[in-house]
C-alpha cells in the first residue's frame, strides 16, 4: 500500500503545474510510512501522523507533530515532537531541510481492564525533501531518527494558509 501512495504522490507532482513557493506562513498536513524499531522484526511498520507548523522565512519553520509509530503485539508506540526546520530552496518548486528537535515517545500496552504506559523522550532528527504542487499545497518525503534504535520513512502532504 505504502509503493500506492508514494507512486500516486509521485504522479501527482510529476502532472501538476508547479507555481512558486508557498507565501503563507502557517501551514498542516498528514503522512503515512514505515517504522523500523531494532529488534522488533514482527512489529507492524505502519506509521501514520499529523503535523502543523509556522514558516518564519523561506530557511526557518518550527513544526509540531502527532504519530503512531509502530504496533507490536498489543503494544502500541506513538511520538509527540516539536522541531526546528532549517530549510534550502533549491528552486521555487523543490526544497531540502534538516529536522532538529525533541520528542516524546510513549508505549501503551492494555490488557482486559488495565491499561500500562511508558514513555521516554529523546532529540528527534531528520532530513527530507519538499516539492510546491502550487502556492497552497506541498509533498514531502523524510526520513527520521525519533529514538537511536528507531527509524521512520514517511512521505506526506501539507497545506499552507
Amino acid at each position: 500500500m505504502l509503493k500506492k501512495v508514494a507512486v500516486a504522490l509521485t504522479l501527482v507532482a510529476a502532472f501538476a503545474s508547479a507555481q512558486a513557493q508557498s507565501n503563507n506562513a502557517f501551514y498542516a498536513g498528514a503522512d503515512i510510512g514505515n517504522t523500523k524499531v531494532d529488534g522488533l522484526d514482527s512489529a507492524d511498520k505502519l506509521s501514520y501522523g499529523i503535523f502543523g507548523g509556522y514558516k518564519f522565512n523561506d530557511n526557518v519553520a518550527a513544526e509540531a507533530n502527532f504519530r503512531h509509530l509502530t504496533k507490536w503485539n498489543s503494544v502500541n508506540v506513538t511520538q509527540t515532537g516539536l522541531s526546528v526546520l532549517g530549510i534550502v530552496p533549491v528552486s521555487k518548486e523543490f526544497s531540502v531541510f534538516a529536522r532538529l528537535g525533541y520528542n516524546n515517545l510513549s508505549a501503551s500496552a492494555s490488557a482486559g481492564n488495565t491499561t500500562v504506559t511508558s514513555s521516554t523522550s529523546g532529540a528527534l532528527y531528520g532530513v527530507g525533501v519538499n516539492f510546491q504542487v502550487n502556492k497552497e499545497v506541498g509533498i514531502r518525503a523524510e526520513y527520521q531518527r525519533p529514538a537511536s534504535d528507531t527509524k521512520n520513512f514517511n512521505v506526506g502532504v501539507h497545506y499552507s494558509f
